[in-house]
């Protein structure tokens, strides 16, 4: 398999960007994307840009959106900021909360400003459907589909709803308590506020635009999908666990929203984050599912369980995760890309 600084320089094959993306998915694989051990890494914001397919943004277009000053959303915002990441070393040191307020204040007005050209009908809605697959390299074929791909790409507590206009049924998003540690990642990793914001942006609106929507309906659906999925991969754990109350609305909230990125250390969700953009965001819920798996022995040993997902350990979940996607039948797949949308 040819590493990922081999398939940037080579490009895509006769031009044809559809295979060329199917061989960097598979390097980010397989080889990974080439960092220190503090998750650094020169070319890893400009991989998860092209993975998100993030068009590019002109500076002046985030400069603007700065000096608009406040957004509705500034008194939330800044109730947020102060407390992200407070007890990771790497992440202190390297992004400030001021940057990190500029960012998502810019975020809120985007959006903000797209909800209103909806109201006001200068715009159509979203499409915001899963979209259709990209033919890869044969990985994790769907049982019923024939060597179809399954894989597509388009593609903190609290239950608070959006602050950035409606969000209500007209499918505004806005923004909600959480998105402070799902912006974490992104400005750690890139090497401006506008890079971060440009990957950070199209994240949410494309990838998982119903976790910032309204009451945040996508977050309660993936909830209940890894209820389903834990089921039907260890129906031994789900059971104790349920017969004990615990469901994944009392102790994975957060993991749904922030795409484990509340799991330290960094690092691991940088290796992780790494996967998901290559393979899909939806398959976070397996990685939640894969973390319980991990932990079977203690949760099952308990009369009181409660998962302690610390620490993330990238590697193993994403083995358990390829695993657990050849098992997950059609239909159940279907409902995990679509949650989020």
């Amino acid at each position: 398999m040819a590493s990922v600084d081999a398939v940037l320089a080579q490009g895509p094959p006769n031009h044809n960007l559809a295979v060329g993306l199917s061989a960097l998915r598979s390097s980010v694989l397989h080889s990974g994307i080439p960092s220190t051990s503090d998750g650094t890494s020169d070319s890893r914001i400009y991989i998860w840009l092209t993975l998100l397919n993030a068009t590019p943004l002109r500076t002046d277009a985030y400069l603007d959106l700065v000096r608009q000053g406040a957004s509705p959303a500034y008194a939330k915002i800044r109730n947020d900021t102060f407390r992200t990441l407070t007890t990771d070393p790497l992440y202190r040191r390297r992004v400030t909360e001021n940057s990190l307020t500029r960012v998502l204040n810019a975020i809120a007005w985007k959006l903000h400003d797209a909800n209103e050209a909806r109201v006001n009908g200068w715009m159509s809605p979203p499409t915001l459907g899963v979209p259709r697959s990209l033919a890869d390299t044969g990985e994790w074929h769907s049982p019923a589909s024939g060597g179809t791909s399954r894989h597509t790409r388009g593609s903190v507590t609290g239950t608070e709803g959006s602050e950035a206009g409606d969000a209500g049924a007209g499918g505004g998003v806005g923004y909600v308590q959480g998105m402070n540690v799902m912006a974490a990642p992104f400005m750690y990793v890139a090497k401006s506020e506008a890079e971060a914001f440009a990957a950070f942006e199209r994240f949410i609106t494309v990838e998982c635009p119903a976790y910032v929507r309204g009451s945040m309906e996508g977050v309660h659906k993936g909830l209940a999908l890894v209820d389903r999925l834990l089921e039907l991969l260890d129906p031994q754990l789900s059971a104790h666990l349920l017969s004990k109350g615990m469901k994944a609305e009392i102790y994975g909230f957060a993991s749904v929203l922030t795409m484990c990125a509340c799991t330290p250390p960094l690092p691991e969700v940088l290796l992780l984050w790494d996967f998901l953009f290559a393979y899909g965001s939806h398959l976070n819920l397996l990685c939640i599912v894969a973390q319980l798996v991990m932990m079977r022995d203690q949760l099952l040993s308990s009369a009181s369980p409660k998962p302690n997902f610390t620490p993330l350990r990238a590697k193993k979940v994403i083995e358990y995760t390829v695993d657990f996607a050849r098992r997950v039948p059609d239909d159940l797949y279907r409902e995990m890309l679509a949650h989020a949308k």
